[in-house]
């Protein structure tokens, strides 16, 4: 039985080595950089950790990154080109319609691929979320394929996963959200006050949301954790999952003490630029999967 193939676009936040040897079917956003006066525009696929800590020390120096939704055009010649090459059935993963309407776009190239390729048949997931949440479901969707599971199988497992996912989200600087139209105004300038780091949580319907503040690095940390003994992290196939922008040292911080309460190392990633604009160099985030469906916001 031919095996389903597993597609998401690059606010999955997914590292080049896992995408080449898992067989992920990655279409790549876009991003530009000014600078100077001087407006470059990049590919998201970045094949070297030195990248991503090269970009935000490039908005830490205050260069200006913007981003756009993956166009239509670029859905279609991404399906099609998995038509041409004999795909029938794909599980492709998408960022949250509360951030973009990405997934209608989606199903729109997949449906007009159909009228030509009529074998073809695409499932799209919508995350809730970005970055690691939508990774993390794509790593499922992987284990489901090489585990022999039909389509069908996989879409009714992992759309089931999305809400199960808690996160704690911090930002240094409400306003890279705020520009990007992710949170309002008068939040970014409540959550931008001297020494105050806002907190931040997917809602039900995938949107952002500020959901608390504290004060300092340490109280972030202590945030998490608590959250954590309210919603604890399954044990069966445990899943947690540490992201950061350009902040390392902080973020294996953080998986120290996770480890240290929950014996379970988390992951640790540097997020990707498409994203990483919106969130701003500093941040430490983390998600886990509970028992309990997440009801932030």
């Amino acid at each position: 039985m031919q095996k389903f193939i597993v597609s998401t676009d690059s606010t999955a936040d997914l590292y080049a080595s896992y995408v080449r040897e898992h067989d992920v079917r990655l279409a790549p956003l876009t991003f530009t950089i000014e600078k100077n006066g001087v407006m470059t525009e990049y590919l998201d696929a970045f094949t070297e950790y030195s990248q991503y800590v090269g970009f935000f020390q490039q908005l830490r120096e205050k260069a200006t990154a913007r981003t756009s939704m993956l166009n239509y055009e670029s859905h279609y010649n991404h399906f099609k080109k998995m038509a041409e090459e004999g795909a029938t059935d794909v599980l492709h993963f998408t960022i949250s319609t509360g951030l973009a309407s990405t997934i209608n776009v989606a199903r729109q190239a997949a449906a007009d691929v159909k009228k030509e390729f009529p074998a073809f048949n695409l499932k799209p997931v919508d995350s809730l979320a970005a970055t690691i949440g939508q990774g993390e479901l794509v790593y499922e969707a992987v284990r489901l394929r090489d585990a022999g599971k039909t389509l069908d199988e996989a879409y009714d497992i992992v759309s089931k996963l999305p809400l199960h996912f808690q996160y704690v989200i911090s930002a240094n600087d409400l306003f890279y959200l705020q520009r990007g139209g992710r949170v309002s105004a008068a939040s970014a300038i409540v959550g931008s006050a001297l020494g105050v780091k806002p907190i931040l949580s997917f809602t039900r319907d995938g949107k952002l949301s500020v959901i608390d503040k504290v004060r300092g690095m340490k109280k972030v940390f202590a945030y998490m954790l608590e959250k954590m003994e309210k919603y604890n992290p399954v044990e069966e196939g445990r899943v947690i999952h540490i992201v950061h922008t350009d902040a390392e040292k902080e973020a294996n911080e953080l998986a120290d003490k996770v480890e240290e309460r929950w014996n379970f190392r988390p992951e640790v990633t540097i997020m990707g630029p498409v994203i990483g604009t919106h969130v701003g160099p500093g941040s430490v985030s983390m998600l886990w999967k509970s028992a309990e469906e997440r009801n932030d916001g």
